[in-house]
């Protein structure tokens, strides 16, 4: 699937991906491939991404993110790369 993750200033990664876990207002949750269309807002905390054998992590503090026909967008307020 693919992944793009935008903050008001910048895009901050781009490309495709294997799982992407997010922290959801309402507790953390996965995406996988052909997830159901989904929008929901997410809380202050860490997003990983798993592409094939690389893992990224990111620490936000909330935004919103929607799935639809396989694509991603993660709009965050702020974002850090941890690893």
């Amino acid at each position: 699937m693919y992944l793009e993750i935008i903050t008001p200033d910048q895009k901050i990664f781009s490309g495709d991906v294997d799982l992407i876990k997010v922290p959801g207002t309402r507790g953390s949750f996965e995406i996988l491939e052909y997830h159901a269309p989904i929008i929901s807002t997410l809380g202050k905390g860490k997003v990983k991404i798993l592409e094939k054998t690389l893992k990224s992590l990111f620490e936000i503090s909330g935004g919103v993110i929607e799935v639809k026909e396989n694509n991603v967008i993660i709009l965050a307020e702020s974002i850090n790369k941890i690893e």
